[in-house]
């Protein structure tokens, strides 16, 4: 157990920053980098609830990116998905108060009674929602679940598509499991405790794949064909060596109010899926919907069997990147990239805010990045879509080129070069 002048007293020594490196895949430098975002964090925590703590700790979880299949997971579809070294780190401690306070950087302070842990439409769409989400789905599990209080920092942009949210939610999973569960609950679990979390709680209708990444870190190649138990293959790859970075370009898109537009993929899915025989899409073969194509259109509407028509080939397409990424054919992987980003601009329609005609931050990206890749690499929607990010694998003499091009015209800060991390939620000490 530590006490808070034990975990300031571990920031920059040697076995606290080689801990670091191992879970952020990093050098030296950037894991004192790190160790200050967490002095940042113990600061944070002590000024608003004091140093008269045992058994504190460091814990963090990562944000994610979604490489390939566009909104498949909520149709128990395949994908695949990194942990990358933007996350949430905190400090975290019991406080024997029946209570969990969490105060995250820039927020107002959340408290969450868990004598009381049913869903309130007040905390609908707020960070409090998923806080007592996990808690309760995590006691309903059978794991203890008690006060504790925490403070944390945040290098995932809300809104950015890297599922700052599924972090979040791993993140409180993650000091639940470290301070009272002596660490049982395995990553799955803390990734569906999260999704339940988002779904029943926070009022949004997400798959898996968010907090799965999270939870499990690396580069992950997800099945969701049983939900309940997904299988997960590490996918061994190295980035730089193929001579590419991966960045995320923020479109400075607005996600606030869009919780419908993307409520509305999975349950488009489901209507294709139920007016098939089957819950959802996973479960059937391609050539069921085109022998009832005219019904389907008729019955579910066009767009919902264009997104159907995404889900079977973006599924195929997550399975195929993995494998061509194992091989070392990184020019077929980036011939699918592009593939699945003209299928979420076709098919899934994604990339327009609905009822928008003047803004279109994520078509402007597309466009912009893709001119400034004049063929090179790929480009795509990243995450759930209509605002937030978009993908681009980039070529190494380009990084600077290409980063520069895109903060002239999109805004500085707008160009992130990510790394993939090797580790996903844990209590790093």
């Amino acid at each position: 157990m530590a006490m808070i002048k034990e975990l300031r007293g571990a920031l920059d020594t040697a076995p606290f920053l080689a801990r670091l490196r191992e879970a952020y895949g990093c050098g030296e430098a950037a894991a004192h980098g790190h160790a200050q975002r967490y002095r940042k964090a113990l600061e944070g925590f002590a000024a608003r609830f004091g140093e008269a703590y045992l058994n504190a700790g460091f814990f963090s979880a990562p944000g994610r990116t979604e490489i390939g299949g566009n909104h498949t997971d909520h149709q128990s579809g395949r994908v695949l998905a990194a942990a990358v070294d933007l996350d949430v780190v905190g400090v975290a401690a019991p406080n024997h108060l029946g209570e969990i306070r969490i105060l995250s950087e820039g927020f107002p302070e959340d408290r969450i009674d868990l004598e009381d842990l049913a869903p309130r439409a007040q905390e609908r769409q707020h960070a409090a929602a998923l806080i007592r989400g996990v808690a309760a789905q995590l006691k309903a599990w059978g794991y203890p679940v008690e006060g504790f209080d925490a403070y944390t920092v945040s290098t995932v942009p809300k809104g950015s598509g890297l599922s700052s949210s599924a972090a979040f939610e791993v993140l409180v999973g993650t000091m639940l499991n470290g301070l009272f569960a002596g660490g049982r609950i395995s990553p799955v679990e803390l990734a569906r405790a999260g999704q339940f979390a988002e779904n029943e709680y926070f009022g949004k209708a997400s798959g898996l794949m968010d907090q799965t990444a999270s939870a499990v870190g690396g580069v992950v190649a997800i099945d969701f064909a049983d939900p309940a138990a997904p299988e997960i293959r590490p996918v061994r790859f190295d980035l730089e060596a193929a001579g590419y970075a991966l960045c995320i370009v923020e479109t400075g898109g607005d996600h606030a109010d869009l919780s419908d537009a993307y409520s509305a993929i999975p349950k488009e899915m489901r209507r294709v899926a139920a007016l098939l025989g089957q819950k959802t899409l996973r479960g059937l073969d391609e050539a069921a919907l085109f022998a009832r194509f005219a019904e389907a259109r008729a019955a579910a509407g066009d767009r919902a069997v264009l997104r159907a028509m995404h889900f079977f080939a973006d599924d195929r397409r997550a399975a195929a990147e993995a494998e061509a990424l194992e091989r070392g054919d990184f020019a077929g992987f980036l011939q699918l990239v592009r593939a699945s980003g003209e299928s979420s601009v076709l098919c899934l329609q994604n990339i327009f805010p609905c009822g928008e005609k003047a803004r279109q931050p994520v078509a402007v990206a597309l466009a912009l990045c893709g001119s400034l890749l004049g063929g090179e690499g790929a480009v795509r929607v990243h995450g759930g879509g209509f605002a937030g990010t978009v993908q681009a694998f980039v070529p190494l003499a380009r990084v600077e080129e290409f980063r520069a091009g895109v903060e002239r015209c999109l805004g500085e800060g707008r160009c992130h070069v990510l790394s993939f991390r090797p580790a996903g939620g844990l209590r790093i000490w």
